[in-house]
């Protein structure tokens, strides 16, 4: 596959769709995880898991597409270190992209918590009922979240520094309305 010159509009949609989502999912996550319980926590742990499975969905079409189509090549004289930076950080985004919302799925069938996709589609348990399973679960999902909340940090730190410092177009070329280098 030859590199274009900026991404697809379908990988720069799912991109902010993504995100946003998960701009969404996190503070939410962290909110309501230590609200005594009550009507309106299970509404919001309802609406967070609603996030989480559309946040997986959508990822899972990302990497379909990721895999499917060539994404933009570094900028010329991007150093090596930085070049391997950037790849193994969008690896590990993808994993826990995908694996923190699966985990938290996990631990809600293991707290015999059925998943109920925006109230309306019951998604199957993925595990039997195992409350102290659940609990460990629950912990790995929100350790991977913060560990993904600091790559996404680390990920938005990167593109701001490659557009006010090294005035490249690596920010740009992920945004709906460019163009790419004329």
């Amino acid at each position: 596959m030859t590199a274009p010159p900026v991404y697809t509009k379908t990988a720069i949609a799912l991109h902010w769709v993504i995100a946003l989502l998960i701009l969404v999912a996190f503070p939410l996550g962290i909110y309501m995880a230590d609200l005594p319980l009550s009507p309106t926590k299970l509404k919001l742990f309802a609406s967070h898991k609603s996030i989480g499975v559309t946040v997986f969905l959508f990822v899972l079409a990302r990497v379909v597409w990721r895999l499917t189509h060539a994404v933009p090549a570094p900028p010329a004289g991007m150093p090596g270190w930085q070049q391997r930076a950037a790849s193994i950080t969008h690896g590990l985004l993808y994993v826990l992209i995908l694996a923190v919302p699966l985990v938290g799925w996990l631990a809600s069938s293991a707290d015999g918590m059925q998943t109920v996709y925006f109230r309306v589609l019951p998604l199957p348990d993925l595990l039997p009922k195992d409350k102290a399973l659940g609990e460990v679960l629950g912990k790995v999902h929100g350790a991977m979240a913060f560990t993904m909340a600091l790559l996404v940090i680390a990920h938005i730190a990167a593109s701001l520094k490659h557009h006010l410092v090294d005035r490249d177009d690596v920010l740009k070329r992920m945004l709906p309305w460019y163009k790419g280098p004329i």
